[in-house]
Formats: C-alpha cells, sequence, structure tokens
C-alpha cells in the first residue's frame, strides 16, 4: 500500500494523468483499470478517473511496494543547481507567474540551446524558493515568445492554473496586446486576415497568395487563418510606432503580416526589414496581457526599443 499527498502546484491535475505521471512506466490502460477497481482511493473514497485533485488531498494506491517502485521508474528529478534563476517578475502569486523575457533568450530549449532558457530559469527560481515540490508537475509557460521577441510570458505555477491558462488562449478569452516600429508611414488602425501557411524547414511564415503558393508549401491543409488587428500610435517621417492585438497566434503572424502590407518590422531582417545601426533583429514586445475578469499585466518596453525610437524621432509613452 502506497500513501502520497497532494501537494500544492499538482492540485488541479485530473487524477489518471497525476497517477499516470505517478507511475510513468506502466500503460495509461492499467492505471484505468486501477481506478475502475478500487486500487485507487482519495480521501478514502474511490473517484473517477477525471476527479481533479485538491493540493492535501491524500492518496492509497493499493499496490505491492515492489510493483510501485517498478512502475515508478522514469520519474522526472529535479536538477536545478547552478542554473541561472535571474528573471524579471513582474506578478506572481501561489498559482500564477507573470514574467517579462528579454530579448535574445528561448522560451523553451531546442537543439541549439538547452539550459539557458526562460523555462529552466522559471524553474530554477522556484526551487530555490522551495517551490518546485513536485517531480509529477513542473509549472510551465502558456505561450511563447520568439528568442529576439520581448515580453509578457504567463506561468502556470500548478496543473490547475496551467489548464486554466491553456483553455482562456484556446477559446480567445486572453487578450494580447504588442508595440512595434514598423518601417514606413502608417495611421490609423485596421485588421490584416491574410491566410497563413509555414514553411518548417526554412521557418519561415507566408501570406498564402495562389494555388502555387499553397501547393509549394505543403497543400492547403497547411493553411492557417489568421487575424491581426492594430493601431497606429505614432507615425514620424520614415517609421510608425504601433499597437497590436494578436487575435490569432500563428507563428510569425506579425511580422508575416506587416511584411505583405509593406510595413515590415524595423531590423525584421528575414521577413523584409532593413538593419537599423546594430539591430538586425525585429522590434517586438509584448506589452500587455488582459485576462478574463480585468486582470490585466504589463511589461515595460526593453531599452534598447526606447533608443531606437529616440533615434528616430518616436516618442514612447507606454
Amino acid at each position: 500500500m502506497i500513501n502520497r499527498k497532494v501537494t500544492p502546484s499538482e492540485g488541479g491535475k485530473r487524477l489518471h494523468r497525476y497517477l499516470r505521471s505517478l507511475m510513468p512506466n506502466i500503460p495509461l490502460g492499467q492505471i484505468y483499470k486501477m481506478i475502475d477497481n478500487g486500487k485507487v482511493k482519495v480521501n478514502g473514497k474511490r473517484k473517477n478517473q477525471n476527479y481533479e485533485l485538491v493540493a492535501g488531498d491524500e492518496l492509497v494506491l493499493y499496490v505491492e511496494e515492489a510493483a510501485y517502485q517498478e512502475a515508478s521508474i522514469g520519474q522526472k528529478k529535479t536538477k536545478y543547481v547552478g542554473v541561472n534563476a535571474n528573471i524579471n517578475v513582474i506578478y506572481e502569486d501561489a498559482e500564477l507567474m507573470v514574467v517579462n523575457k528579454p530579448v535574445g533568450m528561448l522560451t523553451h530549449p531546442d537543439q541549439a540551446d538547452q539550459k539557458d532558457t526562460l523555462v529552466n530559469r522559471v524553474h530554477a527560481y522556484l526551487y530555490r524558493k522551495g517551490e518546485l515540490d513536485s517531480p509529477l508537475f513542473m509549472p510551465a509557460t502558456a505561450n511563447r515568445l520568439d528568442r529576439n521577441t520581448s515580453g509578457i510570458i504567463l506561468v502556470g505555477k500548478t496543473a490547475g492554473m496551467l489548464h486554466q491558462l491553456n483553455q482562456w488562449i484556446q477559446k480567445h478569452e486572453l487578450q494580447k496586446y504588442y508595440v512595434t516600429i514598423v518601417e514606413g508611414r502608417l495611421e490609423g488602425e485596421g485588421i490584416l486576415s491574410g491566410e497563413l501557411i509555414r514553411d518548417e524547414k526554412k521557418n519561415r511564415t507566408h501570406v498564402v497568395g495562389d494555388k502555387t503558393n499553397i501547393e509549394r508549401h505543403g497543400g492547403a491543409d497547411q493553411v492557417k487563418s489568421a487575424e491581426t488587428r492594430y493601431r497606429v500610435l505614432q507615425t514620424g517621417n520614415a517609421y510608425s510606432l504601433v499597437e497590436i492585438e494578436l487575435i490569432s497566434g500563428r507563428t510569425h503572424q506579425i511580422r508575416t503580416h506587416f511584411q505583405d502590407i509593406g510595413h515590415s518590422l524595423l531590423g525584421d531582417i528575414k521577413y523584409g526589414g532593413k538593419r537599423f545601426g546594430d539591430v538586425n533583429y525585429q522590434l517586438l514586445h509584448a506589452w500587455r496581457i488582459v485576462l478574463p475578469g480585468e486582470r490585466e499585466f504589463k511589461a515595460p518596453l526593453p531599452s534598447e526599443m526606447r533608443v531606437v525610437a529616440e533615434r528616430i524621432g518616436l516618442h514612447v509613452n507606454l
């Protein structure tokens, strides 16, 4: 018989998913069978597989110790000693973190950079605070930004909050606003809704133009709808400061849409922009997010964007 108490970060996790994380070495079908046969009890009672666990719940697993140890092989281990924990926290409570990601940092590890990423820094930060309380659930980001896009990243510190954030994003109930500098004089406001298609080999997104373009990049089933709303905050002689509300969240959506209308992001060489001094990447910042219930978070613009704005005669008051 195995006894276990649900930790704060595990709260909100479904029973079958919790058990699957606890015993990753056995099939999911066997997990369901254990629940159905009463070999798992929560607070002394049988629960169905979709029961949402609460911090402090007492679990009893009616399995032999040896069988449990074998089933548990493969559990994740925390290893964040020595990992950089320096992050810019905008807001934090027991369930939610809002972090300001700097330019040049990946949100998640990739083949080139496995260690110094935002999510690893978040884990190291929580590890030092003693809040990585479970090998079964690791706090995770609900949104992601390109390496050279700065701004707000939402982190679910508990399974329940992460699920809630993902639901808000999927149902478009969360408002995301960006600020950028584009080339050329742009005025007023508008909606960009060109359908997009990805070229994963070249890591580029294209606005769908004609049938030839669709076939070249994988066929009609690869076409994704996209909507970008914009409002010009200020126009200079050769550049414009623009606020963008991202309705859909396609890869490189903002960069692609503005290139398509002839106003590439300043410095965005990949999508038609010109280098500006040392800036050879998109000046794009996720500056404001509004959660359902009007809960709002803002991230101050990075100094690089403010300096460039001043040099080209734009005055940023955000």
